[in-house]
């Protein structure tokens, strides 16, 4: 549970905001949704809201930027074989 954290109770902003995509992540999780589902449905809602504040080109640019943080592991949190089958992605 993500209540131990004190992200809920922050003056920071971002760290609110995250509190509550854990709380949300925890309470699929429990109702049985696959991760993978929650994390593409997680990245289409945030890519939506992201044009709708900034726009096509500004997101575009953002995201084409991701690759390279992907590729050099910062989101990597356990190996995962490069060559395993992700529904859904581009290989």
């Amino acid at each position: 549970m993500t209540t131990g954290l004190g992200l809920a109770e922050s003056k920071d902003e971002s760290l609110r905001a995250l509190h509550y995509i854990l709380e949300a992540w925890e309470e699929g999780a429990t109702s049985g949704i696959a991760p993978e589902l929650m994390a593409y449905a997680a990245i289409y809602t945030a890519l939506s809201d992201l044009v709708a504040a900034y726009g096509e080109d500004a997101v575009a640019d953002m995201a084409q930027g991701l690759g390279p943080r992907v590729k050099s592991g910062e989101f990597t949190l356990a190996p995962v074989p490069q060559n395993a089958a992700r529904p859904g992605l581009v290989q």
